[in-house]
Formats: C-alpha cells, sequence, structure tokens
C-alpha cells in the first residue's frame, strides 16, 4: 500500500485597497459566481478549498483583508505565514496601482522573500474606463520582481489561471517558485 502523504497546505493573503475586487476574485474562485453588490470586507474573512490537481491534493486557504486604512494594522500578522501574497489593484482607478508599491513592500517587510508575489490587475471589462495599461502592470511587476496577471472577477476572466498558478509543485521553494510561475503564462 503506498504512503498516505501529508496535504499540501497554501495560505494566500489578498492584499490591496479598498474596492479593488479582493472579494469578488474569491467568490468568483470558490463558488464560479460574481455578486453585483458591494459591500466592504471587514477586519478579515478566510476561507478554505481543496484542488485535486493531477499529481497531489492541496488545500488553499485564502484570506481576504479589509483594504480600508482602519484595519492596516492587523495585515502584517496575516502576511507573517503566508506562502503567497495576492496584492490586487483595480485597472480603472490609477492610484489603487499607485498603492501596490506600498502593499508590496509591507509584504517584503513581513516575509522576505520567502513568499510569492503575485500582482493582480482586476476589473479588465471595465475597458472604457481603463487607467492602468497592460504593459505598465507588466513594467511594475518586472521592475518589483513580482509576477503579474490580469483578471476581471465579474467575466471570470483568468480567475482559474491565476489560483492555479499559487500553487507550486511540492519539490519547488523560494526563490526558485518564481521563475516556475513565470513559466506558466
Amino acid at each position: 500500500m503506498a504512503p498516505v502523504s501529508a496535504l499540501a497546505k497554501y495560505k494566500l493573503v489578498f492584499l490591496g485597497d479598498q474596492s479593488v475586487g479582493k472579494t469578488s476574485i474569491i467568490t468568483r474562485f470558490m463558488y464560479d459566481k460574481f455578486d453585483n453588490t458591494y459591500q466592504a470586507t471587514i477586519g478579515i474573512d478566510f476561507l478554505s478549498k481543496t484542488m485535486y490537481l493531477e499529481d497531489r491534493t492541496i488545500r488553499l486557504q485564502l484570506w481576504d483583508t479589509a483594504g480600508q486604512e482602519r484595519f492596516r494594522s492587523l495585515i502584517p500578522s496575516y502576511i507573517r505565514d503566508s506562502s503567497v501574497a495576492v496584492i490586487v489593484f483595480d485597472v480603472a482607478s490609477r492610484q489603487s496601482f499607485l498603492n501596490t508599491s506600498k502593499w508590496i513592500e509591507e509584504v517584503r517587510t513581513e516575509r522576505g522573500s520567502d513568499v510569492i508575489i503575485v500582482l493582480v490587475g482586476n476589473k479588465t471589462d471595465l475597458v472604457e474606463k481603463r487607467q492602468v495599461s497592460i504593459e505598465e502592470g507588466e513594467a511594475k511587476a518586472r521592475d518589483l520582481n513580482v509576477m503579474f496577471i490580469e483578471t476581471s472577477a465579474k467575466a471570470g476572466f483568468n480567475i482559474k489561471v491565476c489560483s492555479q498558478a499559487h500553487c507550486p509543485p511540492p519539490s519547488i521553494h523560494p526563490p526558485d517558485n518564481v521563475e516556475f510561475f513565470m513559466s506558466l503564462k
């Protein structure tokens, strides 16, 4: 009988300004739904999902953080033991894009290089309101040595790709994981 291996767990913390779509990305991934009514996250929410991949089973722990300034003091404790930090901005809000630098800096202060950082430009369905080009997102990701992907939680665009990219094979550990993830695109 084959030995039973421990279930690999990956903690993903979603960070970014208020109203950029962190909760919507998680909801789309978990339930394949989109809710048009906005309700701000208060403090932090936690969801868990088991994924059955070709070669293994993993458990994703998704931590949805509030983007409001009054909850910022809680954030470092949730970043501390994360495997992945997903930094979300709204492509229709230049300010949310500019603020990603401070979110990334906060992650690096807590975790150094022991975490995968993914910069996510959300709300690509808002074509007419776009203020941040894909090229700007890619350039910032290159400059900060993080991964980059654009999504639309509303349309369901790149949500599965986004979530699967967060799960390194068991043999991959930082800093090798950045190269692994870049090869997925």
